[in-house]
């Protein structure tokens, strides 16, 4: 999955390749990274088909609670569909002119280089290719034509991951306590986001994403060999180490609301490097719009009432703060 030095090279330079940091990517000291820490290796690590589901769903909502985020291996996903997919998006963003992709028809997918994510007067070291995947079959008529085989090799890519969130979702339901089938029917890949990350001559100056809260029931990132994510444990920003053909789960607002609180929405960002570009592919796992988020009725009793008032999907993303803490972006019950 890595690139070889002259290809990581190549590959960045089609975007930015500078000896300095410009200035309008220097975030504020309280802001910027500063110095790096080592990637850690605590972020629980899942294999999903043992056999023994008890203790799976036990560590899974072990790690929802403690830390929001957990990796998953053996998840069923074939190696070569990842690979597959990491290909064509490399080959995306290295394509001269993005918007030649697009054969003039109907569009529904964003492209965005560095200086279009500007926030507070600070532009962001990454660029990104976002669009929608649900209803599916429709989605992926309108999406890049360019490179060849971009449609056929990312919905069987989003196919796949939607069967794995899917699974997912199943255990956390369990390990909750609520019905079979919770989740069935109200939720799926929504929103698919991918992140090129160039090298960076000083990472300890800028940011590739800033901190934030996922507005999603799950998300299911893919990152391949390289790291740059870290999570906010205990005041601390840790640094996710990347496990080859791993996916990392993070849980979103809405799960939290839904489970009153049992599990949590962590705080994370994406920090780059110096030596290597970094690709990160993340797919959202969002209710249906008009679903309405709330505590699940059997997690709501007398010793532990509803935390959150009820809110229409569509409603809740978007709003303003729908990337912020749950706790200002709903009000509390």
């Amino acid at each position: 999955m890595e690139m070889d030095s002259t290809a990581a090279a190549n590959y960045a330079s089609n975007w930015f390749n500078v000896q300095n940091v410009p200035k309008s990517y220097v975030f504020p000291e309280e802001v910027r990274p500063g110095e790096l820490p080592p990637v850690c290796h605590t972020l629980p690590v899942i294999d999903i088909t043992k056999s023994v589901q008890a203790d799976t769903v036990q560590h899974i909502m072990k790690a929802s609670r403690e830390f929001g985020f957990f990796q998953v291996i053996n998840h069923g996903v074939p190696a070569e569909i990842l690979l597959d997919t990491a290909k064509v998006l490399r080959d995306f963003f290295e394509m001269p002119e993005k918007e030649s992709s697009d054969s003039g028809g109907k569009r529904n997918w964003v492209y965005g280089g560095s200086t279009s994510f500007t926030r507070n007067g600070f532009d962001l070291w990454r660029e990104n290719l976002k669009h929608p995947c649900y209803p599916l079959k429709d989605c992926m008529e309108h999406w890049p034509e360019k490179p060849t085989g971009y449609r056929e090799v990312v919905s069987t890519y989003v196919t796949e991951v939607n069967k794995l969130g899917n699974t997912i979702l199943q255990l956390i339901s369990r390990g909750l306590g609520l019905e079979v089938g919770y989740f069935d029917g109200i939720s799926g890949v929504e929103i698919l986001s991918a992140n090129n990350y160039p090298p960076c001559p000083d990472p300890s100056l800028t940011l590739g994403v800033l901190k934030h809260h996922d507005p999603s029931l799950i998300t299911i990132l893919y990152q391949g060999n390289v790291p740059g994510l870290q999570v906010l444990k205990d005041g601390v920003w840790i640094s996710v180490g990347a496990i080859p053909n791993a996916f990392v789960v993070n849980i979103g607002n809405q799960l939290e609301i839904i489970s009153n609180g049992i599990v949590r929405s962590a705080l994370h960002r994406a920090v780059t490097n110096s030596s290597e570009a970094r690709l990160s592919i993340a797919a959202f796992i969002n209710p249906s719009p008009n679903f309405i988020v709330e505590p699940a009725q059997a997690l709501v009793t007398e010793l532990s009432p509803a935390q959150y008032k009820p809110t229409l999907y569509k409603e809740f993303v978007n709003g303003t703060n729908a990337f912020g803490p749950h706790t200002k972006a709903m009000q509390r019950a």
